[in-house]
């Protein structure tokens, strides 16, 4: 019988410490656990998980696992406090940071407008970029003037050969875009006339009713306009050795942990192998890759160098997702022991920007005298 009654005592103080952590932090811990095992992460991942949602007093634990504003709390927590400590350069630290920020990368990717995309063209909005395939004639750059239910008006392509004497009416076409933070589409189009529209020569073509989407971007990617270095590199050189001399002067248009955009004066070939070279929060970062596209604006003569890069170091990934996520804030700077001053200085004429909303594809102040031409 005392034995009975020690049990009963016993199972009652685990139940009111279980009711009272629950009480504390308003979740289920079970459900937590279960969670981030589905999820995947270890045993020892997910108590340090635990103690973050605890840190940031969620509500409802949980919410962790699928809640893009929680996680990005319990994420900013977690790097400030490596931060604080100086425990940053830990392996195992950077294998879980890595792994915390492949997750919200895969919360990002599912959300439905990046997930599912546009169904036809009459969803394209006004001023996007277009690319018009002519079988036996070449591709064309074109724009979206004006888009109804019943047709979609573009600019009159041009490329760079004399195109001014292409009859347009009556042709079959094929009309690439990427559209911007989503994925590249293809569909098929009649054109119909050739018209002014908004005072622009212009061609009124049919509706396609499916787009057949391909390229889906599979990184998170940050517009950002920032002073940067360009580099040939040869299939030898070190990927990630950071080069004292200045290279090619240039502006970096975005970035993500699987490459990056920069403007450049002059023209610019693709294929070639390339590094380009700039500070986050007063990092030195080396990127190398190759340059898979660019796009040339003759009005402004500069050139946008579109980059895949090449595996990156998992400390150089997390530094960029952190960057790309907003991990590192300026209030951040206040509470460290100490403040280093960022002397970095960069411009960027406005007056090279067209407005695009082409990814990448806007003009900096990149005219020192050189040009991409020696690349």
């Amino acid at each position: 019988m005392p034995i009975l009654v020690v049990v009963i005592v016993a199972l009652g103080i685990g139940f009111y410490a279980l009711s009272h952590t629950k009480k504390e932090v308003g979740g289920n811990w079970v459900s937590f656990f279960a969670k981030g095992k589905e999820t995947g992460f270890t045993f020892k991942e997910i108590e340090t998980l635990r103690n973050l949602a605890v840190q940031c007093n969620l509500d409802d634990p949980v919410s962790l696992f699928w809640s893009q504003e929680h996680l990005d709390a319990c994420i900013h927590s977690f790097v400030r406090a490596l931060r604080m400590s100086g425990e940053s350069e830990d392996q195992g630290t950077q294998d879980f940071l890595s792994k915390l920020y492949d997750f919200r990368k895969k919360l990002e990717m599912e959300k439905p407008h990046i997930k599912h995309g546009i169904t036809n063209s009459r969803q394209i909005g006004e001023g996007q970029n277009l690319r018009v395939l002519v079988p036996g004639t070449g591709v064309f750059k074109s724009q979206v003037v004006k888009n109804t239910s019943q047709y979609m008006t573009i600019s009159r392509p041009v490329n760079n050969k004399n195109s001014s004497a292409h009859t347009w009416q009556g042709s079959r076409i094929s009309v690439y875009f990427w559209r911007d933070d989503d994925a590249g589409y293809v569909f098929d189009s009649d054109v119909e006339d050739e018209i002014f529209s908004k005072g622009v020569s212009s061609l009124k073509i049919s509706h396609s009713e499916s787009l057949f989407r391909t390229q889906k971007r599979k990184s998170v990617r940050m517009k950002m306009q920032k002073a940067a270095f360009l580099y040939l590199a040869s299939d030898d050189d070190p990927p990630h050795r950071l080069e004292i001399d200045p290279g090619l002067k240039c502006f970096l248009e975005d970035l993500s942990d699987s490459g990056c955009a920069v403007t450049v004066g002059g023209k610019a070939d693709s294929g070639l192998r390339v590094k380009v070279q700039f500070a986050l929060e007063n990092t030195p970062i080396s990127m190398t890759g190759v340059v898979r596209s660019t796009s040339y604006r003759e009005d402004t003569d500069r050139s946008v160098l579109h980059i895949e890069s090449e595996a990156l170091p998992l400390e150089t990934r997390n530094h960029i997702l952190g960057e790309v996520f907003g991990m590192i804030t300026v209030q951040d700077d206040d509470e460290l022991p100490f403040r280093v001053l960022d002397d970095e200085a960069a411009s960027f004429d406005a007056k090279g920007s067209d407005g695009s909303n082409e990814p990448g594809d806007s003009s900096a102040d990149a005219d020192d005298g050189q040009d991409a031409a020696g690349i």
